[in-house]
């Protein structure tokens, strides 16, 4: 028996050391559209900001003292600096909300129900982990904005008691919060962020693709998840040269140096239905974001109807619009808002 050679060889010795061809099965034609594929530009967006957290944590001082003039050396000293990180920041922005369209494609398709409840619920601990690796990141620019944040971090931490003690600065006297959240944006949260992967991808492998709404299984010719990789690392492209482009042309700031002890700024984009709340009920409203996880989860409880099509899904797409619909409507109130001093 002749073994192959050249490229062929190298690529067959590596394959029955890595199992590669396992990556072949197949998978159905609508899994290489966009819809399906956003999960996965998700995690090349995921790729991107690894890469890129790295190196700007070379040059990053998780201190209070020291943050804020780390950012302006970042962006002014370091050769490529302010690239980086704009590439960094914007990179979060479009993952965010790739990862809510994501989120938007599987509860409009149906895709939590039977068998995939567990899957569903590790994707809204992901969606959570996101958006606390969002909202820690935005805290280390160290700015007016961050230093806000955290005030509002230490008094939700006081309405959760005894479960928001880690979030406390009385947890650890001698080290800055600051610190703290670097650490966990750094190790802790990409650790639970690989742990909740590592499950998604694990229960998608073993479920395979969620059935699609409409169309029933063809006789299509259908496609290698290799090819559906290969799309994905596509479309990763194109986010990267999008957040590069705005990189340039939209570099983000570094914020004023902040003084403690005011309120004259509002959160991102993907807070500001939160913030809404607070103005309209108080820190208490805060609340509402919690119900809002809540109601995430349960949705396969609620929606166990086993009918197909547009015409099944009627209930669920109507209590999903309105969720939807009250968090913009609460957003754009909070955009157009002044700011509002929530802490007393």
């Amino acid at each position: 028996m002749t073994r192959p050679s050249g490229w062929k060889g190298v690529g067959a010795a590596v394959d029955a050391r890595l199992v590669l061809h396992n990556f072949l099965y197949e998978v159905p034609p609508y899994a290489n559209t966009l819809p399906y594929l956003l999960g996965a530009v998700t995690l090349a967006g995921l790729v991107i900001l690894v890469v890129t957290g790295v190196l700007l944590g070379q040059f990053y001082a998780p201190d209070p003292g020291a943050a804020n003039q780390s950012i302006r050396a970042i962006m002014t000293q370091v050769w490529g600096g302010e690239v980086v990180r704009g590439i960094h920041v914007w990179t979060a922005h479009l993952t965010v909300v790739v990862l809510l369209l994501h989120l938007m494609r599987v509860y409009v398709t149906g895709a939590y129900r039977f068998p995939r409840e567990a899957n569903w619920a590790v994707g809204v601990a992901l969606l959570g982990t996101m958006l606390a690796l969002f909202f820690t990141g935005t805290v280390l620019r160290w700015d007016q904005e961050a230093i806000e944040a955290t005030a509002h971090n230490v008094a939700f931490a006081r309405l959760l008691g005894v479960f928001g003690g880690w979030f406390s600065p009385a947890f650890s006297s001698h080290v800055p919060l600051l610190t703290r959240l670097y650490m966990a944006h750094v190790s802790l949260l990409p650790l639970l962020l690989f742990i909740l992967l590592s499950m998604h991808l694990y229960l998608v492998r073993q479920h395979g693709f969620s059935p699609h709404l409409t169309r029933p299984e063809t006789t299509q010719p259908r496609y290698t998840f290799a090819h559906h990789l290969k799309r994905a690392a596509g479309y990763g492209c194109i986010m990267l040269g999008l957040a590069l482009a705005l990189a340039v042309i939209l570099p983000p700031g570094e914020g004023p140096a902040p003084v403690p002890g005011i309120e004259v700024t509002k959160p991102p984009w993907v807070f500001l239905p939160a913030y809404g709340l607070e103005n309209l009920f108080g820190l208490a409203g805060l609340w509402g974001a919690v119900a809002v996880f809540l109601w995430l989860l349960a949705v396969p409880i609620l929606d166990r109807g086993g009918a197909t099509g547009w015409r099944g899904r009627r209930r669920a797409l109507a209590a999903g619009a309105a969720v939807a619909v009250v968090a913009i409507g609460l957003g754009v109130y909070a955009w157009l808002s002044y700011p509002v001093a929530h802490l007393h």
